[in-house]
């Protein structure tokens, strides 16, 4: 396997030059809560030589091959096996209490997306599986086979923004009572034949499903909304985390906790803001980033991405 051909990592040169400052010192620790195969945490310990990196991943194939990558850095890289809402344990297993740094990048990795047999593709015909960590954990085609037609359309509104959830959700209950559907392409089948002409000229319909199904099977967002609060709080002071989202869901979540983390707590009236009340976070940008038109023209994955960054500036006394 060519690593480096069929992954390139999104906003790598960014997510150096945002966490540089807090991860340059002696003894600096980064946490890659989304360690995939290795990409950023190469160029990191590369570019950082006294820096560890503790990489989390829920996949075992992408912790196998970045064990591989990452072994002429020795035992600055440390790698642990869990989705990344255990971030504090994590830390700590490896005889940490803060970091200095924080790497959040989001979504379905390229080593996910491109293995056919993994079932995240709806371009190619696969077992309906779709879990991160095949391990454990109901299946798509599981949750295709189980779920009510109501669940079915709650899954696709809301974790796929799809205005044709309902349509699809009969569609699929409708056809898995004539044989079980367990595959992709036969998922896609459905789903397009569910589908107006009009619409299909839009872009692939399964697009939205697809998603909706991944992050059911993951409970991608849920785990998010734990994730951040648990990484902002293993941060030390004059540490820094960067967060690179894919769609629009995850972005809110992202926003939303950094948002809240860099804001004043002082109730509305005060005449002035104690220091307990002041914010324990700073924002790094400006809303969100994107990728530089250069970027997305070489590397496809970088068109949707935002990133957001802030650093600590101080902890509750």
């Amino acid at each position: 396997m060519d690593i480096e051909r069929i992954h390139t990592p999104v906003m790598l040169e960014r997510t150096l030059e945002l966490l540089a400052p807090a991860i340059e010192a002696d003894g600096a620790v980064l946490l890659d809560a989304t360690l995939g195969m290795g990409g950023h945490a190469s160029a990191f310990l590369t570019r950082f030589p006294r820096l560890t990196v503790i990489g989390l991943d829920r996949d075992t194939d992408a912790l196998a091959i970045a064990r591989e990558r990452l072994a002429p850095f020795g035992d600055r890289a440390r790698f642990v096996h869990t989705v990344y809402d255990g971030i504090a344990e994590a830390v700590r297993s490896e005889g940490f209490d803060e970091v200095q740094g924080v790497l959040f990048d989001l979504g379905v990795s390229s080593l996910q997306l491109d293995r056919a047999e993994r079932g995240f593709a709806y371009s190619k015909d696969a077992p309906l599986d779709m879990r991160m960590d095949f391990t454990q954990g109901r299946t798509a085609a599981e949750v295709i086979a189980e779920s009510s037609e109501d669940e079915l359309r709650r899954i696709f509104q809301d974790y796929g923004e799809e205005k044709l959830s309902a349509r699809y959700a009969r569609a699929i209950v409708k056809a898995r009572a004539d044989a079980p559907i367990t595959r992709s392409a036969e998922l896609v089948a459905v789903i397009t034949a569910a589908t107006p002409v009009a619409v299909q000229r839009q872009g692939h319909p399964a697009k939205r499903v697809f998603q909706a199904l991944r992050i059911e099977v993951n409970e991608e967002l849920s785990v998010l909304q734990r994730a951040m609060p648990a990484a902002l709080e293993t941060v030390a002071i004059g540490g820094r985390i960067v967060v690179l989202a894919y769609q629009s869901l995850e972005d809110r979540i992202v926003k939303r906790v950094l948002q809240a983390a860099s804001s004043s707590t002082a109730p509305a009236g005060l005449p002035m803001e104690l220091p307990e009340h002041r914010a324990q976070f700073r924002l790094l940008v400006r809303g969100a980033e994107l990728a530089s038109e250069s970027e997305q023209a070489e590397n496809p994955r970088a068109k949707p991405v935002r990133l957001r960054a802030a650093e600590r500036v101080r902890r509750p006394s």
